[in-house]
């Protein structure tokens, strides 16, 4: 009888070994605290614009220094983004990810019980050199923790559906929070979600092997990358309030070009430079890296400006108008993780150029956009948009961080998430510039922003179907 029981229950036993299964459940707490951390990051860049006029009535500031309470934290989240991948590259992943959500926590405490407006800039600065640490260290740590390349793929579009998301539903939670507790708890509500992610970060990511030291931290390259993105950021930012020729936007342009090209002849010389320019002759790089810029160009267009559209054109809430919305969050968590699935099956081309496809078609279907249009009749093209979007934003991510060696994963993924976000303040002052045509908001300015958007995503979706030819499937 015992050797029958043996027989019976021996493949059960040890189909699942214990060890492997503590070392799963040790996996997914690890990315359940990165993709924790990477939403707070991205949620806190969009929810807090919807808190921005009561902010302006509380503590009196006007229109312009209202804007820089967002401007601020995505200013240095962007600039600082390349330097911080590199630091945790050479000084340890799991280090840099808990410095950097502690000073996110930190910064939002100092911004939430602000009593004047110098104040929270102050603390919208910390905050914003949180994410410049903890989003390059994550993605480092999602690609280091999955050896598997489909589990990989599929825990990159889960890492994708929480940026993504946390820009999608950031004006819905604003809204409610503002509505039922204050501004200020938009901030606040930051500290304690940070203080969970430390601990579950602390208990679960591993320590990660570092970056060789031989030729140290590239110390002259970093200030130069941060204020090449910062200046360009902030002349566009310039530009949107106060023209493109104006006095502050050409001097920031000036010194962005300036320092980009001192950057470039420095980086030349070094024999392990802080960003491997190189990488940019490899077409498949090139490519996720222009679409991962275009996406979110598209991306903060869509849900920024059609916000404003149900507010300003149709006189609805903030919350109603960040429900309004919600198709392009909800069509997009679904489709990130059924992205991630189909790059571990068929490599990340075929879904990011339909992707690209879907969603450029969705925003130009919005020039049927009018006046009085209903939500009722466009609904499904803001969940084809939030859908294609959604589809195309894993592969991209997957094919950036693959094309280097995994101790410089926090590189590939920074110069990423930097262009990124230039794409967003980019796609903030160009869009914006087209749909605030003339006195303020109106529907042929929607029209050409709209325009814009779209046909760039197709004509990215066309560069990626030629550049991933290439690019291998996973084994």
């Amino acid at each position: 009888m015992d050797g029958i029981t043996h027989r019976l229950y021996r493949p059960v036993v040890t189909s699942v070994p214990l060890a492997d299964t503590r070392a799963h459940t040790a996996d997914r707490l690890t990315l359940a605290a990165v993709t924790g951390g990477q939403f707070l990051a991205v949620l806190s860049s969009t929810a807090v614009g919807v808190a921005l006029p009561t902010i302006g009535h509380d503590l009196g500031s006007g229109p312009t220094t209202a804007e820089w309470i967002v401007n601020a934290y995505v200013l240095v989240y962007a600039s600082l983004m390349v330097a911080g991948g590199g630091l945790g590259d050479r000084y340890g992943r799991k280090g840099a990810f808990l410095l950097g959500v502690t000073m996110f926590g930190v910064g939002a405490l100092i911004a939430g019980l602000a009593p004047s407006v110098p104040i929270l800039l102050a603390g919208r600065v910390i905050q914003g050199l949180g994410p410049a640490l903890l989003v390059p260290s994550s993605l480092a740590i999602v690609r280091a923790t999955f050896h598997d390349e489909r589990q990989r793929a599929v825990a990159i579009g889960l890492w994708s559906t929480s940026s993504g998301l946390g820009m999608a539903i950031g004006p819905v939670v604003g809204g409610i929070v503002v509505a039922e507790f204050g501004w200020r708890w938009v901030l606040l509500l930051n500290v304690p979600l940070a203080a969970v992610v430390v601990g579950a970060a602390a208990l679960a990511v591993p320590r990660l092997p570092r970056a060789a030291a031989e030729h140290g931290f590239d110390w002259v390259a970093a200030p130069l990358t941060t204020v090449a993105i910062g200046a360009l950021a902030f002349g566009l930012i310039e530009g949107q309030q106060y023209g493109w020729s104006s006095t502050p936007a050409l001097s920031a342009f000036v010194l962005a070009a300036a320092t980009a090209v001192a950057f470039l002849a420095w980086e030349r010389r070094r024999a392990e430079p802080l960003v491997d320019i190189g990488l940019f002759r490899n077409p498949a790089f090139a490519a996720a890296n222009l679409a991962g810029l275009v996406v979110f160009f598209a991306f903060i267009g869509l849900v920024v400006y059609l916000s404003a559209y149900f507010q300003q054109l149709q006189g609805h809430s903030a919350i109603r108008a960040g429900f309004d919305v919600c198709a392009i969050g909800v069509a997009f968590a679904l489709a990130a993780p059924i992205s991630g699935r189909l790059v571990g099956r068929f490599g990340p081309r075929p879904p990011m150029v339909a992707g690209l496809l879907l969603g450029g078609a969705a925003v130009l279907g919005l020039l049927r956009l009018q006046q009085d249009t209903s939500l009722g009749s466009i609904w499904w093209i803001l969940a084809l948009g939030g859908f294609g979007i959604g589809l195309s934003l894993t592969p991209m991510t997957a094919t950036a961080v693959a094309a280097v060696q995994q101790h410089r994963t926090g590189m590939a993924s920074a110069v990423h998430n930097a262009l990124r976000q230039v794409g967003q303040v980019l796609g903030v002052a160009v869009l914006g510039a087209l749909a605030y045509q003339g006195s303020g908001l109106g529907i042929d300015g929607l029209h050409h922003a709209f325009a814009l958007a779209g046909i760039t995503m197709l004509l990215t979706a066309f560069v990626a179907a030629v550049a991933l030819r290439a690019a291998p499937r996973p084994e």
